[in-house]
């Protein structure tokens, strides 16, 4: 017969034991909260970090103008657009001229639309879809500003520059001293060709170029050429025929210019040193002969420091006396350093030419062969002409005081920015 089996009685748990059991169980809530809770700390450190570091600097406003607000991100895709190609030192000269590029922009954006100008944004994508290789969406606003324009040239500006005008036909030099001009005039009247000698001496580069031929121009077209009002003034107010006399150009700019150096100590290379070196001491002027008279006053006596601070062409020095302190070769030009670093020269130079530095200041003859009161303007100067226009558009708009742009990119933000487009440009 089979034995009876024994019944199980539950274990019966002690109020100590259930205590033990609850605060156990709690404990590990405890513990699963607090670790939780660390989770969400540390995942929210990491998320404000990315919000105060990335996300809050990309989204912030650094340029507004008028209505619109560009943000940070904007301006990096701009230094990235301008820098692309460029070497990674270079972005920090760059980030003035994009923050006004983006300024420029948009004031010819909401100036066109002011004349009932616009380009849609379908037409701004098939343009840069267009382009080999095409351009991303972001850069819309440059491809919009290039059709806009385009088509301001085209059809406002078209209406505003005349198909006839009154014109002269213009021969003009530009000189670099009154003497000069006066001898080069002395041989014209005398029989020499103007072409030949504008070809020359003429220091106005489409003057050389062409042989100091200007042509049939309309009033104002002269000016765009030599980049200077005065022969143009002078053509429509003169005799037709007649050689003009020497007219000064205090603004003019030319591309040569004549040192007076003084060499105050020099010092050889030792062994371990890279190259010679030269204390000097220099004055720019703007012609041999304004140089030769100078000489003239230093040998006579008078004070180098003084003439250098009244008279010097070279700005970075002029304030200092014409001081340029030590010098290495290379630091100037060759020509300059010929005598720079030349012992057998004496301690004051002769005038030294120098075509790779600029001054200003020169001398105007202008002979007008002929005029029409009313000829037709060749479409290359009315594109000079309403090219000139635009440009007398985009400044008026920046001069404007009703514009209202501002810019709130210090050096910290100019800094970050440009270490984000040149880590993205992968320079």
């Amino acid at each position: 017969m089979a034995k009876k089996k024994k019944e199980q009685h539950p274990r019966e748990v002690t109020k100590h034991q259930l205590s033990h059991w609850q605060q156990q169980k709690k404990r590990q809530r405890i513990f699963l909260v607090a670790g939780i809770s660390i989770i969400v700390a540390v995942i929210g450190v990491m998320v404000a970090g990315w919000y105060i570091n990335q996300y809050q600097p990309l989204h912030q406003t650094v340029i507004s103008v008028n209505d619109t607000k560009f943000d940070m991100n904007y301006y990096i895709k701009m230094l990235k657009y301008y820098g692309q190609n460029q070497p990674a030192e270079y972005m920090q000269y760059m980030a003035d001229e994009v923050a006004r590029a983006i300024e420029q922009t948009e004031l010819i954006r909401q100036g066109a639309m002011k004349l009932d100008i616009t380009i849609s944004d379908e037409e701004v994508d098939k343009k840069l879809e267009s382009l080999d290789p095409p351009l991303s969406k972001d850069y819309r606003d440059l491809a919009r500003a290039e059709m806009l324009i385009t088509k301001l040239r085209d059809e406002y500006f078209e209406q505003e520059v005349p198909l006839f005008a009154e014109q002269r036909q213009i021969m003009a030099m530009f000189l670099e001293s009154k003497n000069q001009a006066a001898e080069i005039r002395a041989e014209l009247e005398g029989g020499k060709d103007f072409a030949e000698l504008a070809a020359e001496f003429s220091l106005d580069s489409f003057s050389k170029d062409n042989k100091g031929d200007f042509g049939w121009r309309a009033k104002g077209v002269l000016t765009l050429l030599s980049g200077s009002a005065i022969p143009d003034e002078y053509a429509f107010d003169c005799e037709v025929g007649v050689l003009g006399q020497p007219i000064y150009d205090e603004a003019k700019t030319k591309g040569v210019g004549y040192w007076l150096i003084k060499v105050l100590e020099r010092k050889e290379a030792e062994e371990d040193e890279a190259a010679d070196e030269a204390h000097v001491q220099a004055i720019l002027l703007g012609s041999e002969e304004e140089a030769q008279g100078i000489k003239a006053r230093l040998e006579a006596g008078e004070d180098f420091t003084a003439l250098a601070e009244e008279l010097s062409r070279h700005e970075p020095s002029k304030e200092n006396g014409g001081d340029l302190g030590w010098l290495t070769q290379g630091t100037m030009s060759s020509a300059f350093d010929e005598v720079a670093f030349n012992s057998e020269l004496e301690i004051l130079s002769e005038p030294i030419p120098d075509e790779t530095t600029w001054t200003k200041g020169g001398y105007w003859l202008v002979k007008v062969l002929d005029k029409d009161d009313n000829r037709k303007i060749e479409d290359e100067d009315r594109d000079l002409m309403k090219n000139n226009l635009i440009n007398e558009w985009v400044s008026s708009l920046q001069e404007d005081p009703e514009n209202e742009v501002e810019s709130y990119l210090d050096e910290d933000k100019k800094s970050w920015a440009i270490a984000r487009a040149t880590e993205e440009l992968g320079q």
